[in-house]
């Protein structure tokens, strides 16, 4: 078979992710894996020209700026003014060592300092007790207060020391800890730069292949930021397990490195080709 420049549209290799609606699909497209190329040609009937897009990439794994956790206080009372009245008490309690450590609550202006925490809702319920015989759940008359916290640390010098006032309280429970690298972090801008380089290397290769020059750079857009979370288990309880010494065992809290991946769509202007099967 034989493409001219005048044909509409070829593709010379495919994926099974969709690719615009007018390309005309080849046998090519029944490649067995998903992910095999990321290129195709784009013949353009009005002039000796063809368009080739391509994607690129960039990864890189830098250490995390932040890191956050996220759980609640939970107080069990015989009534629901009990329960919020010790939520209240714990809540003190927590803040205020987390504020022996240099902390503040969050405000605006201040989500970059070394430690903060936010306390941002409570909520009762009551506890029901399935009876067996009746197959009916009554009331038991006891309530529970929970407290949301979430407590960021930017300054890794004080995990040690967190993770003990959080170890040291048996009503807070961490669900989440999620690392993060900051949007102004410098590795965002190196691993872009990457994906960029990366396409035109890719670009390069399939003109070479072809036989043909690239010209111009038609457009540069984003296909997506991809930034590992480094989110802990879905569920993080931390540690309370007692020591010989009668001390209580804290985890270690490292820094966990994260990888930042950047992901781009280029397409390039080339000169025309005659391609022959």
């Amino acid at each position: 078979m034989e493409v001219l420049a005048g044909a509409r549209h070829e593709i010379i290799s495919a994926t099974s992710e969709a690719w615009p609606p007018e390309a005309r699909w080849t046998s090519a497209a029944k490649a067995r894996h998903r992910r095999v190329v990321v290129a195709y040609l784009w013949f353009v009937s009005n002039d000796e020209t063809m368009v080739l897009s391509v994607r690129g990439e960039g990864r890189r794994t830098v250490n995390p700026d932040a890191v956050t956790f996220s759980g609640g206080l939970t107080l069990w009372e015989q009534d629901r003014v009990a329960a919020l009245s010790g939520a209240a008490e714990a809540v003190g309690g927590l803040t205020g060592a987390l504020a022996d450590l240099g902390g503040a609550a969050r405000r605006a202006g201040n989500d970059r300092a070394a430690l903060t925490w936010s306390v941002f809702s409570a909520t009762t319920q009551m506890e029901w007790r399935h009876d067996k015989e009746t197959g009916q759940s009554e009331p038991t008359g006891r309530v529970a207060a929970s407290v949301a916290v979430a407590i960021t640390v930017r300054d890794f010098e004080l995990l040690d020391a967190l993770g003990r006032v959080l170890a040291g309280d048996e009503r807070l429970d961490v669900r989440r800890v999620a690392w993060k690298v900051d949007d102004d972090n410098p590795a965002w801008a190196a691993v872009r730069a990457e994906a960029i380089a990366a396409a035109l290397r890719r670009g390069r290769d399939y003109a070479a292949a072809l036989g043909v020059d690239l010209q111009a750079v038609e457009h540069v857009a984003d296909t997506g930021l991809l930034a590992g979370t480094g989110e802990g288990p879905a569920r993080f309880k931390m540690a309370r397990a007692m020591s010989a010494g009668g001390e209580i065992d804290t985890p270690s809290l490292d820094p966990v490195p994260q990888e930042v991946v950047a992901l781009i769509e280029a397409r390039f202007r080339a000169s025309a080709a005659i391609l022959r099967n």
